[in-house]
């Protein structure tokens, strides 16, 4: 790939390039942080759901942290290139890696979760599954394509139709932001039919039929390479590697820290974990010593760790990035960065197991997962077998139901397929509390005026 052409300022949308203090890439960012779909982060599942009084992260302070370590990333991968290939920039693509990748790199951190439903992966599950149970009476009205489309429903996918589509009564092209930086959200570049597990940029799929032309204008304005014509696919373009990365650092390591504010891991098991990272990468740890023991606090102590862990891992992923730049750039590269980091250290390994052990499987997570799968479930069970019938053919029942449906996401002249993504959006747009509060409404389970 040519580093002149992998970006550029276009958006999704009607929106041109205007004179002001900030970057077209800077716009990127304050356009999400300003975002609906951002904001209701803030009460959507990241490891533990609706944690009570002991304050963790949900999806929202994820996204800001992963940010901040995208970010640093994107400024020492901006730097590197800068000093490697310099003298093949133009003068444009000199100041974009010396001074926007970085903005690039945050700002799609900050959006990679947007199309996340409620309840994490239960809740995707709870929506693929949903089709997939129902496929006798269903499977009929779609296309092939379409049928992939919602038995596979991807967060990452919905993420580029969250940040893109035009919902009734709303601007042309989303949020309308660069092309640059819904390509470096792009893990899988490819539509559901061409899924492939042994392909990391197949392994799932990257946006769905009604956004696929969106897509190919995107991919061609930054000069994706393709991969296949028929199915569509294509290879990742080189800023993802950077923004997984930074998601990948972020979640094995403060999910940790959170399990134990929740008292689910010991100080010990988590301090010796972080440690043991940090020693693997820096043989001299006098000082670490020191400043653990000068903290008499637990979680203050497990808070340095964790920042320790996090810079150790920020300079490994810089570091892995620059040695595989040439297959990264070809497209060629089929591992993450921490994935290839784990062959030499076992360190981050023995995190990943020990966080799928005690955490991910831990009673409480598990309980509410069940419970959010359900919920979530019942919604579309609630809202897609209306929607679907014609309007003459639609009982009373039917037409309260879709009553609640706001207007946005109502597409009578549509598609039976552009029907049920309107309700998909809707559900899949919902906070943990605003569905389990619908949930409980439309199942009787409570009946009040409360606005």
């Amino acid at each position: 790939m040519d580093l002149n052409r992998i970006f550029t300022n276009q958006r999704t949308g009607k929106s041109v390039a205007t004179e002001a203090s900030r970057t077209d890439y800077q716009r990127d960012f304050d356009r999400i942080i300003f975002s609906a779909a951002f904001r209701r982060l803030q009460n959507k599942t990241q490891v533990f759901p609706l944690p009570g009084s002991v304050f963790v992260h949900n999806r929202l302070t994820h996204s800001l942290e992963v940010s901040s370590v995208g970010r640093s990333l994107g400024s020492a991968a901006g730097e590197f290139i800068f000093n490697n290939f310099g003298k093949e920039l133009s003068p444009e693509s000199q100041s974009f890696y010396q001074h926007n990748l970085q903005n690039v790199i945050a700002a799609a951190c900050l959006c990679h979760d947007v199309g996340n439903p409620a309840f994490g992966h239960s809740g995707e599950d709870a929506i693929a599954s949903y089709f997939e149970k129902n496929e006798s009476g269903l499977k009929e009205k779609f296309s092939p394509k379409e049928w992939a489309d919602l038995v596979n429903f991807e967060g990452n996918a919905n993420a580029i139709r969250v940040l893109t589509h035009q919902q009734n009564g709303k601007d042309d092209g989303g949020t309308q932001l660069t092309h640059s930086t819904l390509a470096s959200i792009a893990k899988y570049p490819c539509e559901a039919v061409a899924k492939d597990k042994a392909s990391i940029h197949r392994k799932k799929f990257g946006f769905f039929q009604n956004e696929k032309d969106t897509f190919l204008r995107i991919a061609e304005s930054v000069q994706m390479l393709q991969d296949a014509d028929e199915p569509t696919a294509f290879r990742r373009h080189p800023f993802v590697w950077l923004v997984e990365a930074a998601d990948d650092i972020c979640y094995n390591i403060i999910d940790m820290e959170d399990a134990h504010r929740l008292g689910i891991v010991s100080t010990s098991d988590c301090e010796n974990l972080f440690f043991e990272l940090i020693k693997s990468e820096n043989k001299s740890t006098g000082r670490v010593e020191d400043k653990l023991a000068a903290l008499g606090n637990a979680n203050e102590r497990i808070s340095y760790l964790r920042a320790k862990v996090i810079n150790a891992l920020i300079n490994k992923s810089i570091a892995l990035y620059e040695s595989n730049f040439e297959s990264i750039l070809n497209g060629s590269l089929n591992r993450s960065l921490l994935d290839i980091y784990k062959d030499g250290n076992r360190s981050l390994q023995e995190i990943e197991s020990f966080s799928r052990e005690k955490i991910y499987n831990h009673k409480a997570v598990v309980e509410i997962e069940n419970a959010g799968y359900n919920v979530m479930y019942e919604l579309l069970d609630h809202f897609i077998p209306p929607i679907l019938k014609t309007a003459d053919k639609r009982k009373s029942y039917d037409k309260m139901a879709l009553k609640l449906l706001p207007q946005q996401f109502l597409y009578e002249n549509g598609t039976d397929y552009q029907k049920v993504l309107g309700v998909v959006d809707f559900v899949s747009g919902m906070t943990d509390n605003f569905a389990t509060d619908i949930y409980r409404k439309i199942k009787g389970i409570e009946i009040g005026m409360t606005m």
